[in-house]
């Protein structure tokens, strides 16, 4: 798989945290064997979390995250802090680098609380041991000190880096088989219709994510992908040999496609599939239910896991508030949140309406969720919002759940 095939939300995401120093940007030019992190005795040289895809064999397509220091100092430092633990959030597998001439600080106990809190897998390194003098005993009681174990290396020689790898291999948590998108409710040979309209939103010259990822998935599943604009569904559909075992379309073309699409074929959108695959389809469902409880004034949160230039007809600014008022018949405030920003305070929100989330992790959109539920707050995504407001809600979401309860 190239390195333009994998998006990086589909990528494992490997985070190094550390102290200033203790050589978390060289270990990175180690592992990846390139110059890919700026390298300097300057304490403090990486400020914002820096990200960079990749293969890295034999784990494959990665996203590896070079964060600041967590002894970082002053007011932009404890920015920086802030930017450090928010990579918590979306981390799949974390290396905590110890700095050997050093020793185990209050900072590396610090983080190591945090991720064992969020049951992040971690590799403990102990690095630059080419510069100290250390028995096993002496490493011994580091990792006594830490209860955890600590893979030698050096990113100056290289010495431990092929073990690191190793050991980094042995703790990735292994849920692919979990993102599903459809290859559980199609069967090789079927025939699956994708409605992809093409309007001034659509990005020039390509399918926006979750096209394309869904496309790839009922290929790998050995199925027929057969896509149209909602313009030319019905006659597709028509020109079709045998009747589709599915027709996903995008959300905003629901009510159009759902008066073309015969009863008897199932019929969801790209936006719910995302809702069950990165999200929680039945904490979601809930969030539906309890659209009908806004009162008079609420504010809603909208959010969006990427950012990209508004529409005149905006989905998330234009469209879902005027939906809701048709629906709900009250006047209400909205608030927004897009790209990496999510707000930690919730509790002046009534309802929360997420983007199907194509451009996060599984990882961070499970931590939006749970934050969303810890707080008491409702939460439904864009796909589900507007098959409900359709009047098809119950008809889009039984293609999942019928596979779910079997």
């Amino acid at each position: 798989m190239s390195l333009n095939q994998t998006p990086r939300s589909n990528r494992v995401h490997i985070a190094i945290f550390g102290r200033r120093n203790a050589g978390k940007s060289s270990l990175i030019n180690a592992i990846t064997n390139q110059e890919i992190a700026v390298v300097s005795p300057v304490m403090g040289t990486t400020t914002d979390p820096v990200y960079k895809a990749m293969e890295l064999l034999p784990i494959g397509p990665v996203v590896i995250i070079d964060t600041a220091g967590l002894d970082d100092e002053g007011v932009l430092g404890e920015l920086r802090k802030n930017k450090t633990l928010e990579v918590l959030n979306k981390t799949d597998l974390a290396l905590l680098v110890i700095d050997a001439t050093t020793g185990v600080t209050s900072f590396d106990k610090e983080i190591l609380v945090q991720l064992r809190e969020k049951k992040i897998p971690i590799v403990g390194v102990l690095n630059k041991i080419d510069e100290a003098q250390l028995s096993k005993e002496d490493i011994t009681a580091l990792e006594r000190t830490l209860g955890l174990k600590l893979v030698s290396v050096s990113s100056t020689t290289n010495e431990g880096i092929h073990k690191l790898k190793e050991s980094m291999i042995k703790v990735l948590p292994d849920d692919g088989d979990d993102l599903r998108l459809v290859g559980d409710i199609i069967s090789p040979g079927d025939f699956v219709v994708l409605v992809v309209p093409i309007d001034k939103g659509a990005p020039k010259g390509r399918l926006i994510l979750p096209q394309q990822q869904t496309i790839r998935d009922i290929l790998d599943n050995d199925a027929i992908a057969i896509t149209a604009k909602e313009t030319e569904l019905k006659e597709t559909l028509l020109s079709l040999g045998k009747k589709p075992s599915l027709v996903i379309t995008d959300s905003q073309a629901f009510h159009s496609v759902a008066a073309d699409v015969p009863e008897d074929i199932p019929l969801t959108s790209f936006s719910i599939i995302f809702a069950r695959s990165k999200g929680d389809l039945d904490e979601m469902l809930k969030g539906v239910a309890k659209i009908k409880d806004l009162k008079e004034n609420d504010t809603v949160l909208v959010v969006e896991g990427c950012t990209h230039h508004r529409q005149a007809d905006d989905i998330g600014r234009v469209k879902i508030p005027r939906w809701l008022k048709q629906l709900t018949g009250k006047d209400l405030n909205y608030q927004y949140a897009s790209g990496t920003s999510f707000p930690a305070d919730l509790k002046d929100y009534s309802l929360v309406i997420h983007c199907g989330g194509c451009m996060l992790n599984h990882r961070e959109m499970q931590h939006r969720i749970s934050q969303v539920i810890s707080q008491q707050v409702p939460i439904v995504n864009y796909g589900l919002l507007i098959a409900h407001v359709q009047g098809i809600l119950e008809r889009a979401i039984s293609p999942l759940i019928a596979k779910t309860q079997q």
